[in-house]
């Protein structure tokens, strides 16, 4: 796209855009949408102020202490440098995602380093860096570090500095770095926030406290920059999501400025050419390029080590089929009717009264529980359950799961409970509520469960099926690790085919990617969980023991033709 005039301009933001239009095929499509539907327009407004002379003082101070930025590198920081009628910066959160080892660190920490400088001149612009382990953390501080180091003498007439903190003497602004390990974020007041390698922040609780504190100093900033990785539904793939919405011309309400490289498909895996769209460094950094060859064909020899190069390197996460239950396109599948729009698939109008089958799991009352109907619909299976958090377990502030966003949008499903354990009360009134809207046919659990909901199976009059009791709802699974030779190959049909609807519901996902599905030596599958104690999966297994049995829900379609 040509603009004939643009409002603001600078040298490094036209020698960008010259490339891009010169060399579209280096440009993935979430980088063409960032240039089509954010920069330009941005670039062609009359009311936004664009600080040229402290962006240019910022590239000749990371020049002369650093090394000269690259051109893409210097076409984001522009970014940072523009402001809105009330001198805010119209974008506060710049999100940088690329492929691991183009330097990430080595552009932030300068850039980050001059905020605190005199040149900056904000008094007290204090700077954090946020990382999830301190191994992290400390690397991404040591690029300055080591600069100061290598500089002593003239740093030293400028900067206080140790291996964990440093402060301009002018400004007075601190640098220093935080993990996921420290209890707080609070302190000092941030002028900018950096979130580094955010795909491995589960939630965002820490986000939350630490940029509790933004907004008491001017020109306030976050900028999270990091490659894609393994972990889905954590705090990198919402901000994804926001991201797509304000790449495809939605509203900025987050004034973010996304510039996300990536694969567009699997299919540039095997093009090295392609490789530039996920690694903006590789024309420049021949190290990367040899890299990302050696790892290439490591990955081609080592199959174990192909989701890792896909999500890491070229920011393309695809699950190993190995290591979970189904594939993360498929779970969005069962989740949306249009996944790219996140619209729901809905209940049936029509599913209240059908024949349904009950499936309850829990590994301890005084953890997790899980309960669930399973109804027909046609081809479609409708999946809804609902999941009991003992608050008091002692795994409960180890579990990676955004409790607090309980009661919103995808996270209705689920209940914190305060108090010591779950009342086997609680699951029963579930139980007995949905008895009441469906036509159940069977409530199937192990018989570890059962034991622990006898009495109150008994005093709601529910009786355990049996020779002598056929007409008995609560049907005991004896054999719990078998079912999954069953049930493995219908989940694979049911999800292949989207005939699974399990709705936009956090907590299945959440419990299905918690879920390994494994083959045994006799060709037979069995389910695991991922991680013993806070990777739970209850409501998932409540759905296994629930299709066990799913051939009751044939006998509907049979009666028609009685």
């Amino acid at each position: 796209m040509e603009v004939e005039s643009q409002m603001i301009c600078c040298q490094e933001i036209n020698d960008y855009l010259d490339y891009y239009n010169r060399c579209p095929n280096c440009f993935n499509l979430e980088r063409k949408l960032l240039i089509e539907n954010v920069v330009y327009p941005t670039l062609n407004r009359d009311d936004i102020f664009f600080d040229e002379k402290r962006f240019h003082d910022c590239l000749e101070f990371c020049k002369l202490w650093f090394y000269e930025l690259f051109p893409y590198e210097k076409f984001v920081t522009a970014f940072m440098f523009m402001y809105d009628s009330n001198h805010m910066p119209i974008f506060k959160k710049i999100l940088i995602i690329e492929g691991r080892g183009n330097g990430k660190d080595g552009w932030i920490m300068p850039v980050a380093t001059y905020f605190t400088s005199e040149l900056y001149g904000v008094k007290k612009y204090n700077v954090v860096i946020v990382a999830t382990s301190e191994d992290q953390a400390q690397r991404t501080y040591n690029v300055t570090y080591e600069m100061f180091e290598k500089n002593k003498t003239k740093m030293k007439k400028h900067f206080i500095y140790n291996l964990e903190m440093f402060m301009n003497k002018s400004t007075r602004s601190k640098c220093r770095f935080l993990t996921s390990s420290s209890k707080t974020g609070d302190g000092d007041a941030p002028g900018l926030i950096i979130y580094n390698e955010y795909h491995a922040y589960e939630n965002t609780k820490k986000v939350n406290v630490t940029k509790g504190g933004l907004g008491k100093v001017e020109d306030p900033r976050e900028i999270i920059i990091t490659s894609d990785g393994l972990l889905r539904e954590g705090a990198l793939d919402e901000l994804k999501d926001a991201a797509l919405e304000v790449l495809n011309g939605g509203e900025n309400d987050l004034k973010i400025f996304p510039f996300w490289c990536k694969l567009d498909n699997i299919s540039q895996v095997d093009d090295p050419n392609s490789w530039i769209l996920a690694n903006p460094s590789i024309e420049y950094l021949p190290v990367l390029k040899q890299t990302i060859i050696d790892d290439y064909k490591e990955q081609k020899k080592i199959p174990s080590s192909r989701a890792e190069f896909l999500a890491k390197r070229m920011n393309l996460p695809q699950m190993s089929d190995i290591e979970v239950v189904t594939s993360w396109e498929n779970i969005l599948k069962a989740s949306y009717m249009d996944v790219d729009k996140k619209i729901p698939r809905k209940t049936p109008a029509n599913m209240l009264g059908k024949r349904a089958l009950i499936g309850i799991d829990y590994a301890s009352l005084n953890d997790f529980a899980s309960a669930g109907v399973l109804v027909k619909d046609g081809k479609e299976y409708c999946w809804r359950g609902h999941t009991w958090i003992c608050k008091k377990s002692k795994y409960f502030n180890e579990i990676k799961f955004p409790f607090e966003l309980a009661g919103t949008q995808g996270f209705e499903d689920f209940t914190v409970i305060d108090a010591d354990s779950i009342s086997e009360d609680i699951l029963m009134a579930w139980v007995m509520n949905t008895i009441s809207k469906f036509n159940v046919v069977g409530i199937y659990l192990d018989n570890y469960k059962f034991q622990l909901m006898k009495n109150a199976f008994s005093k709601n009059g529910l009786t355990v099926k049996s020779k002598d009791n056929s007409d008995g709802l609560v049907e005991i699974i004896r054999y719990p690790a078998s079912i999954a030779a069953i049930v493995g190959p219908t989940l694979e049909v049911w999800f292949a085919e989207g005939k699974l609807n399990i709705g936009d519901s956090a907590m299945m996902r959440w419990s299905i990617r918690n879920t390994y599905m494994k083959d045994k030596k006799d060709g037979n599958k069995y389910f695991e969980k991922v991680e013993q104690k806070r990777r739970k999966n209850d409501l998932f297994m409540a759905l296994v023991c629930a299709i066990s049995k799913k051939d009751l829900l044939e006998e509907e379609d049979l009666y028609l033709y009685v």
